[in-house]
């Protein structure tokens, strides 16, 4: 019998190991202590620095048993593994690294150096939800199974062979924290100590993740959590129950945004009586009944919503919501309390209400860190410090606080706020680069202009070479390292769709910044600045799972078969240069189709309006896109522009503006390692009106191609040939409809002209500024223009209309011009229109209409006016390059 219990020790010892355990968290200390009772050595605990001198569970329980603990507040800079750090780690000696629950990118020198190499615990059945929100995804798609893999890590996002892997039902009312309770906490520590016994013994097993059913969710957020109605009964209560209780799917109700909780599925024959409730997008009203919130799908089918959350963070019962104490606060349920984790803490309570004090109910600073820890492994994106417990003490304010986290309310970033427009408008100001608002080197500034009244809006960072190299390595990072480069197309896709969705919950305020900053009178910024630029997104984000490329049939040397076919494939790092008289829309209309192919970005917008696109890059942190992606660097174009014009690491250079920089960015981008260039330059674009026109449309859409958006328009019509035969009546007509024009503040609804860019007032050829505050030119007409006049062969790019008669000869003088961008004719005559609009030399022809333009429609110039397009399919080929594969078989 001794001899039977020795070997039974024997065996139990003969398998340890010497581990590092890598993590935080509850779940990383439990981990811990079972490896410890397995009799492994644990020979080094890596976890997170102490928050407000509080160390992390797993820190702490490590401490107290003597374990040498290690916090490194990063392992890497600048994509490369801190030597030092690396130094200290391998002197541990570690045979395996497991990491239990790790929020910190760890390098390869470390996940590889180890005999064993390292171990991941995830929350889902890989290969199916890679990515930090694998919880919510399970529910949000309805699987019918859940569980946890541990896998082996390799340089992918949560792609390594599969180690082991258990699985569990899942309830149809499950949300992220019922199932996480019952099965993926206890079960997952089980399993990962279970993994490490498999390897010690020689029997863990490597098998590689199936492509089939992969696949890659974003992170869960506040603004990306929002209900579309048009859906199933059990697609809503997925959606509703895979955000519950973070990051709360939500919708507007009322003007406000409202959060729900508590979902279930009602029965096929269940009635609902009760007060109707209009929800915005719905297929049919909501009711509020003494069970709460029956809401319905499209297959008519019903759910039940039990709490609803205001925006001040208020939870009510649904039941309650037309009742005169709709704003008290409810009873929460055990999920709700479990989520603070008050109930649990609190255990000398008996219920938690709003006015609950933390400290005033007996918790001490160790129960600080529990709270926070606790959340943090409820709701990865609710990052909690120890600070935010103190200053939050009630239970009420608590819950506030979580909720302006998970809302993205509380961002770091520094603010411009403005109260203007009947509205207040946050903008950023600093440099975005690698998904953070920087100040530029030396802190170095500038301000930006309101051409309104020519006020300074605010102080904009200005930057220098180094932050150009800075931005173009996050970039670079980005796209060969991080999960941009590795994303699957439609998920991709999805990310730029939410994009679109966030610009669109913003049209207004974006629209309010882009007219204070560049003079767009604010309905035409709201319909056409703003609102193309939200097409152009959902356009490409359309794309993102379409790029193809093509069998090719080629010649075969007998016997021997060929297969011969070509990849489309991303370039790599983009630069994107764009002007001040669209600064949205030109970002758009370039930065959308470079991300659909897989790109990453680095972009300036012109020095004298950069804070849509500041706005812009909020936006885009907000809805997920990973860092590097997207960089944002407004600065002088000697500077900024140069040096991207120059970067070696830039593969790609888009640019809209001037001929005279397009020339010599494109003589830069050859010297420096020629990169692929698309050009969108100048233009004088010639609009014929014969006397067979609609005079009257012909009067309306000439005007609109000379003076929509203050003439600051690359395709605006620069020259009219009117056929003399009409031209008196032509000017006439014109004339009138200028002096019913209003000229003023480009806020004002009922204006239609307003201020130039002051960078555009500059270059206005020919126009007269009005005196009064701001940049104020009077829509003007010239008549009589020759063809050798200088006002006949230069760009106006202001409110400026030339016209000049003709008899016959228009189509050599329509065409004696280097600019080729558009053109356009006026005839009831389809043959005239079809043989002019042929021989006509321009990029664009417009027949009877001018300036429509649409985001699947190529758009782009001849000539000295540029070269590529932008918009439509033809414009992914401008940030894709062609690989053709040949096989002998």
């Amino acid at each position: 019998m001794e001899d039977i219990l020795q070997g039974l020790v024997l065996a139990r010892f003969t398998f340890r190991m010497k581990i590092a355990v890598i993590g935080q968290s509850l779940f990383g200390q439990e981990v811990y202590k079972e490896l410890r009772k397995e009799g492994h050595t644990i020979v080094g605990v890596f976890t997170i620095p102490d928050k407000d001198g509080k160390a992390d569970p797993l820190a702490t329980e490590a401490e107290k048993d003597g374990v040498a603990v290690f916090k490194f507040p990063r392992w890497r800079v600048k994509g490369q593994a801190i030597p030092e750090v690396v130094a200290q780690y391998k002197a541990t000696g570690a045979e395996l690294n497991v990491l239990p629950f790790c929020s910190q990118f760890i390098p390869m020198e470390v996940i590889d150096h180890p005999k064993h190499g390292s171990i991941i615990y995830h929350p889902s059945l890989l290969p199916r939800h890679r990515g930090a929100s694998a919880i919510n995804w399970t529910l949000i798609h309805g699987d019918k199974k859940g569980g946890f893999t541990v896998f082996w890590a390799d340089d992918g996002l949560d792609t390594g062979p599969i180690l082991l892997q258990r699985e569990c039902d899942v309830e149809p009312d499950d949300t992220v924290n019922t199932i996480y309770k019952r099965f993926l906490f206890p079960e997952g520590i089980k399993g990962t100590v279970e993994a490490v016994k498999l390897i010690a013994e020689g029997k863990a097993p490597r098998l590689t993740q199936p492509e089939e059913g992969a696949t890659y969710e974003c992170i869960q957020k506040k603004e990306n959590a929002k209900i579309e109605w048009n859906q199933t009964a059990e697609a809503l209560h997925n959606w509703i129950r895979g955000n519950d209780k973070v990051p709360g799917a939500w919708a507007e109700i009322d003007g406000q945004k409202v959060t729900f909780y508590g979902s279930t599925l009602l029965d096929k024959g269940s009635t609902a009586n009760g007060q109707p409730l209009e929800i915005p997008g719905a297929s049919q009203p909501g009711i509020v009944t003494k069970a709460g919130l029956v809401l319905f799908g499209n297959d008519g089918k019903a759910l039940l919503v039990k709490n609803l959350q205001f925006e001040d963070g208020k939870m009510i019962a649904a039941a309650q919501y037309f009742s005169s104490g709709s704003s008290a606060a409810v009873e929460l349920t055990e999920e709700e309390k479990t989520f603070a984790v008050w109930q649990s803490i609190l255990t000398n309570v008996s219920h938690i209400e709003d006015t609950t004090d933390f400290f005033k109910s007996g918790a001490a600073s160790m129960d600080v860190v529990r709270l926070v820890e606790e959340v943090k492994l409820r709701a990865s994106s609710c990052q909690l410090q120890n600070e935010d417990v103190y200053m939050n003490t009630t239970f009420q304010d608590f819950i506030q606080m979580c909720v302006r986290k998970l809302r993205g309310e509380d961002n770091e970033e520094e603010l411009v706020e403005k109260n203007i427009n009947n509205m207040t408008i946050k903008m950023p100001h600093q440099l975005f680069i690698n998904g953070e608002f920087v100040d530029a080197e030396g802190g170095k500034t500038y301000k930006t202009i309101n051409p309104t009244d020519g006020t300074a809006i605010c102080d904009v960072s200005l930057a220098q070479i180094s932050d150009v190299d800075k931005a173009v390595a996050a970039a670079k990072e980005a796209f060969e390292e991080g999960e941009w480069g590795k994303m699957n197309p439609r998920d991709r896709g999805r990310l730029i769709y939410k994009l679109a969705d966030l610009m669109e919950q913003h049209q207004e305020e974006l629209a309010t910044i882009e007219a204070i900053d560049s003079g767009a009178v604010y309905t035409l910024a709201l319909k056409t600045h703003v609102g193309m630029s939200i097409q152009t997104f959902r356009y490409f984000a359309g794309w993102c799972d379409k790029i193809q490329g093509s069998t090719i049939p080629i010649n075969q040397a007998r016997p021997n078969r060929n297969l011969t076919f070509t990849k489309k494939e991303p370039i790599g790092v983009c630069a994107i240069v764009i002007p001040w008289n669209y600064p949205l829309m030109m970002l758009a209309w370039k930065t959308a189709a470079c991300l659909a192919a897989g790109n990453t970005v680095v972009l300036k917008p012109a020095q004298v309006t950069p804070l849509t696109a500041m706005k812009f890059a909020e936006l885009a942190a907000r809805a997920g896109l990973p860092k590097g992606v997207i960089n944002i660097l407004p600065g002088s174009g000697a500077l900024v522009g140069q040096r991207l014009s120059d970067h070696p690491d830039v593969r790609k250079l888009g640019f809209t503006g001037s001929t005279e920089i397009g020339k010599h960015i494109m003589k830069s981008c050859a010297i420096s390692n020629v990169k692929k260039v698309s050009l969108e330059l100048g233009g004088k674009s010639p609009l014929i009106i014969f006397s067979d026109c609609d005079m009257d449309k012909a009067v309306r859409m000439g005007m609109s191609s000379v003076f929509f958006n203050k003439g600051e328009n690359c395709i605006a019509a620069g020259r009219l040939f009117v056929e003399d035969s009409i031209h008196d009546q032509f000017v006439k007509k014109v004339v009138e409809e200028i002096k019913k024009m209003k000229i003023g503040d480009p806020l004002d609804r009922s204006t239609d002209h307003g201020p130039q860019n002051h960078k555009g007032a500059t270059l206005v050829c020919g126009g007269k500024q009005i005196k009064r505050p701001g940049f104020f030119f009077e829509p003007t007409v010239f008549t009589d223009v020759e063809d050798h006049m200088y006002i006949a062969k230069e760009e106006s790019f202001g409110p400026v209309m030339i016209i000049s008669k003709f008899k016959d000869d228009v189509l050599r003088r329509a065409n004696a011009t280097e600019y080729g961008l558009a053109s356009g004719v006026f005839t009831r005559d389809i043959s005239k229109a079809l043989y002019v609009s042929e021989r006509l030399n321009a990029g664009t022809v417009f027949v009877n209409t001018y300036n429509k333009t649409d985001v699947a429609s190529p758009f782009g110039g001849f000539k000295q006016s540029g070269f590529g397009k932008d918009l439509g399919q033809e414009a992914l080929n401008e940030y894709l390059k062609t690989k053709a594969v040949t096989i002998e078989y």
